[in-house]
């Protein structure tokens, strides 16, 4: 009887450590966009009938989910995108801009954004962050545990993990890399490397941003925009992930130099890196998106679908 007992006990205990670990509470199939607000602007009318434009024809393809998951014991929220078809798919973690609802992924981000990467074959997940938006600060823990939600995902290949990040999402990207052994290669956009810089650029992201979301950044103001400019810390960056980096030189939002002297950084701690700058483009680069998107994608495939071996930073050659 005795015995009994235990081995209940175990199997209790077992189920019970089982659901602890689970950190993917929530996984919602999108299945009619039909009924969502982006779904006009993806589709077009021939002969009477309702098809998807051709530019949105892959989204018969992929399969979109509104995901909750655990970070620090917090529900976040956030979108799921990976092919239709069964198979094992190398994963992006997307990194969003913006903060707390400007910027915030919708389900246009979900069919659009994340769904292009998706349609090339990649597993696709991103976050909302938390609702007590650090900006770079313990928010960052909410990118970093999604290698661990990916591994209860099926067709995630948790092996290849790329990241992806624009803007805000740059500097988290930066940040996250400093502190995963996961992620193989990195792709940043319009990225911010130098909180001191844009605060002198844009004062308003002092006022309306840092002194609103950083924890006692009034007694800390030094500290904290240290920890979020990478261009302080290059050093602290893994010399085995390649990092490609975009940036429009017309850009008001964050100045193209924060790319520009990242690079240099990049340059003398001999981090992987490939710089380029789009000519009269704006903060998204939505002067070159097709070009930009390709070399995205040529990035990920590089390292995450062909395991491109890493490029050989010594100074060498005739």
């Amino acid at each position: 009887m005795k015995f009994i007992t235990v081995i209940a006990f175990l199997l209790i205990f077992t189920n019970i450590e089982a659901q602890e670990k689970k950190l993917l509470l929530q996984q919602e199939l999108i299945s009619d966009l039909s009924k969502t607000k982006i779904y006009p602007k993806l589709i077009e009318y021939v002969d009477g009938e309702i098809e998807w434009q051709e530019k949105f024809k892959y989204i018969d393809s992929i399969q979109i989910y509104r995901i909750t998951y655990l970070s620090d014991g917090l529900k976040i929220n956030g979108f799921l995108v990976q092919p239709k078809k069964k198979g094992k798919y190398p994963c992006v973690i997307y990194n969003r801009g913006g903060n707390k609802s400007f910027g915030a992924l919708k389900i246009a981000h979900g069919a659009i954004v994340l769904g292009q990467i998706a349609k090339e074959g990649y597993v696709v997940i991103a976050s909302n962050y938390r609702e007590n938006d650090e900006f770079g600060g313990k928010d960052v823990n909410d990118i970093t545990i999604l290698p661990k939600v990916l591994k209860e995902i099926e067709d995630a290949d948790t092996t290849k993990i790329g990241m992806y990040g624009w803007s805000r999402g740059g500097m988290m990207t930066y940040i996250a890399l400093t502190k995963m052994d996961n992620i193989k290669a990195a792709v940043v956009g319009g990225a911010v490397s130098d909180s001191f810089s844009s605060i002198k650029d844009r004062p308003i992201m002092e006022s309306g941003v840092y002194a609103k979301l950083i924890p006692n950044y009034a007694d800390n103001k030094e500290m904290e925009l240290e920890k979020r400019s990478a261009i302080k810390w290059a050093d602290k960056f893994p010399k085995n992930v390649p990092i490609l980096m975009l940036h429009g030189n017309s850009d008001w939002r964050v100045k193209p130099e924060q790319s520009l002297n990242l690079a240099l950084e990049f340059e003398k701690n001999r981090v992987p890196y490939r710089l380029i700058m789009f000519e009269g483009a704006d903060h998204s680069v939505s002067e070159h998106k097709k070009e930009s998107h390709k070399q995205v994608i040529k990035w990920f495939d590089r390292y995450l679908k062909n395991s491109e071996q890493l490029p050989n930073m010594k100074y060498h050659g005739r």
